[in-house]
Formats: C-alpha cells, sequence, structure tokens
C-alpha cells in the first residue's frame, strides 16, 4: 500500500510546488479573474467550470459570488494549462483551502465543462448535488449552458 501512495504523494507535492500565489485585483466573469503576481497581472480562467454569461440568468449572480470570495485577498494558483486566448487555466484556491472553482459549481453557479476536464470527478460529483437540490441556475427546468449561449443556433441541451 505504501508503495503506491509513495508516487502519488510526490506527484501531488510536485503539482503544489508548481503553483504560485497572488492577489486577485479584478473579476470579469464567474470564472475569469485577474491575480496580481508580483508585478505582473495575470488572467486566469478557472479549471474545468463554465460560468453563466452575463448576460445570461445567474451570470451576474457568478460574477458576484466570485468577487465575494475572491477579489482583494491573496490566493494559491494551480495551473493546469493556458487557453487559446493566453489565459492561465488553473484551479484558485482561497484562504481556507476550498477552491473557486469547486464553490461555484457547488453552489449552482456555474457547470462542470467536461470537454476540457473529463477527469475532474470531484466537480462532476458537486454539479450533481447541485442539480439535485436546484441550487443557482439549476432552479431553471431547462438551463442553456453558456458554450451553447455563446454560439447563437445550436441546441439549447448539452452535456458537454
Amino acid at each position: 500500500m505504501a508503495r503506491r501512495l509513495l508516487p502519488l504523494l510526490l506527484a501531488c507535492l510536485a503539482a503544489a510546488a508548481a503553483g504560485w500565489q497572488g492577489r486577485v485585483v479584478a473579476i470579469a466573469d464567474g470564472d475569469t479573474l485577474t491575480v496580481l503576481r508580483g508585478r505582473q497581472q495575470v488572467k486566469v480562467r478557472l479549471y474545468g467550470i463554465d460560468c453563466p454569461e452575463l448576460g445570461q440568468p445567474f451570470g451576474r449572480r457568478a460574477r458576484q459570488r466570485a468577487a465575494e470570495l475572491a477579489f482583494g485577498h491573496t490566493v494559491a494558483v494551480r495551473p493546469e494549462s493556458r487557453d487559446r486566448y493566453g489565459r492561465t487555466v488553473a484551479w484558485v484556491v482561497l484562504p481556507g483551502g476550498r477552491t473557486l472553482n469547486e464553490i461555484l459549481v457547488a453552489e449552482g453557479l456555474a457547470w462542470h465543462y467536461r470537454r476540457y476536464a473529463p477527469r475532474a470527478w470531484q466537480l462532476a460529483e458537486l454539479e450533481q448535488q447541485a442539480r439535485a437540490a436546484r441550487r443557482g441556475l439549476w432552479q431553471d427546468p431547462n438551463p442553456v449552458p453558456p458554450w451553447n449561449w455563446r454560439r447563437p443556433g445550436r441546441a439549447t441541451i448539452s452535456r458537454e
């Protein structure tokens, strides 16, 4: 058992070491924020989630909640990748250890973005719980995923 856990522990420590800290100085929308890293402003897209756009139901609420939780705070940024816009795609760990990504999904203010995070099982589980409890955007009997809302003409129901 210990032989199996050691590589996992080392991988987790390496991943944690790859992250960095900074102060959140702007919230563009629920899933995009700007973090001050030293003197550099870094645009961060929250990994594995997609919040409603500002013009959608719950879009402004998602932005407001992200601001309540993160704005002005020093957070840990655990990068996963970069997106096509050059943003750092990352987990954002709030003071206290919870991730902003997970909180927004748990409160029904974001979808688990399966297309880009198919192995983020914790996000899938949190979305399922929010759906079952009809929290946030799940109060709507037929919420439109933001990836569909951004592309008029596509079907309104998707499990991406």
